[in-house]
């Protein structure tokens, strides 16, 4: 049954991804759109996942970039501005408020090897828990979030799995690789495309080997 709001925040693409500039510096021209090019990919195979995901009745972008705004509307999310701008756990929580009903979840925006079947088998086991969240692979960020009948009180950044085991939420593990692989950084790209990514990120394959060293 589709019952969960699914809130994925999505920054200005001028500041998202600032880690990655050294490898989408070598993309392409060189300009700017090679970067905004890769963050638009990872963020669209990370809405259309959830969007497919059969556990998922909406997914909710928090954004004010226009271009990212366009993209996820294409796939089939409802977006909302980021009126607090005042940060991401803001955004998220903007964003929950604004869900549907009471079962919300907050998903990273860069999760390009994730797959529908992982997010509903995580939001399956987050369902007997009033907060639950889902470590990153390397066990101190969070990629996955969720509250049911509860606030979702987001700890997102620097060590936020602590701070969500700290404030009551309880920690999932299984089997989605995909689901705790985020991309911040070059390997971490790396590591995703071993996983196998999105058709999005995927079509910028043949641009990034060289640069990512896949």
């Amino acid at each position: 049954m589709r019952s969960w709001s699914v809130v994925v925040p999505a920054k200005r693409l001028a500041v998202a991804k600032t880690r990655l500039r050294p490898l989408t510096a070598a993309l392409g021209d060189g300009t700017p759109a090679g970067h905004d090019a890769l963050v638009l990919a990872l963020l669209a195979d990370t809405v259309a996942a959830a969007v497919a995901c059969p556990a998922v009745a909406e997914v909710v972008v928090v954004t004010d970039d226009p271009a990212a705004a366009e993209v996820v509307r294409g796939l089939g999310a409802r977006t909302v501005a980021d009126e607090p701008d005042r940060g991401l756990n803001p955004a998220l929580e903007h964003g929950a408020r604004s869900a549907a009903g009471p079962a919300v979840a907050a998903l990273s925006s860069d999760l390009p090897a994730l797959h529908p079947d992982e997010l509903a088998a995580a939001l399956r086991a987050a369902g007997g828990f009033p907060r639950a969240f889902v470590a990153d692979a390397q066990g101190t960020g969070t990629t996955l979030l969720t509250a049911v009948g509860a606030g979702l009180d987001p700890q997102f950044g620097p060590a936020s799995a602590e701070a969500h085991r700290t404030g009551g939420a309880v920690p999932l593990t299984g089997d989605w690789p995909g689901l705790v692989r985020d991309v911040d950084t070059d390997a971490d790209l790396r590591a995703a495309l071993a996983l196998g990514v999105g058709p999005r990120t995927t079509a910028l394959l043949g641009r990034l080997r060289p640069a990512a060293g896949a």
